[in-house]
């Protein structure tokens, strides 16, 4: 019976690690009316600190065209000479510290430590105990941010920003189509009517 909810334990670790860890934050000028802009061009994207990482062609490549389809399937044009509108993108990497927590599962009847007869943290019967931090641990997020410029007013209307964790660089590289559909999900397109 115990390697049986060891193996589900297991089993639920795995699912919930594989889930997507993509968060998305954005703001915008409120008063703006969006439905105006009807093309679009880039600027060349942000000199960041990631340069071995998302400056090269896949990335580039990964990032413009996964936005020009979302874009043009949402009602802009590209425009080489005279779009209403620029775009354009930062992608980069920085470094911080998680802290890494023991783990609240004990399983056992009569623990007789801290955490089980009788604790607040745990189950009557010491199944579950507190969670603690024991160490940091170094990781490493990747941020993808998309700016919308008004091109008569010189000035930025919309930003949003997409991170994830990133342990594998040509993982993250290959999942940027997703982190752009998920950051231009929060631009406010105007609702097409059919």
């Amino acid at each position: 019976m115990k390697n049986f909810f060891l193996f589900l334990a297991a089993v639920a670790f795995i699912v919930l690690g594989s889930c997507s860890s993509r968060k998305f934050h954005t703001t915008r000028i409120q008063s703006m009316d969006f439905s105006k802009f009807k093309t679009y061009g880039w600027l060349p994207p942000v000199d960041s600190l990631s340069k071995d990482f998302y400056n090269n062609d896949i990335a580039r490549d990964n990032i413009l065209s996964t936005a020009n389809k979302t874009l043009e399937q949402h009602g802009l044009t590209y425009s080489k000479d005279n779009p209403d509108i620029l775009f354009r993108y930062i992608a980069l990497v920085n470094n911080k510290s998680k802290l890494i927590y023991s783990s609240p599962y004990y399983g056992g009847f009569g623990w007789g430590g801290p955490w089980g007869w009788y604790s607040p943290w745990s189950f009557y019967g010491g199944f579950y105990g507190g969670s603690y931090p024991v160490a940091k641990e170094r990781v490493r997020y990747g941020h993808l941010i998309l700016e919308a410029i008004d091109r008569s007013t010189n000035t930025v209307i919309w930003q949003a920003r997409g991170f994830s964790e990133v342990s594998v660089p040509e993982k993250a590289i290959n999942d940027l189509p997703k982190m752009v559909t998920g950051v231009l999900k929060e631009y406010p397109f105007p609702t097409q009517k059919r």
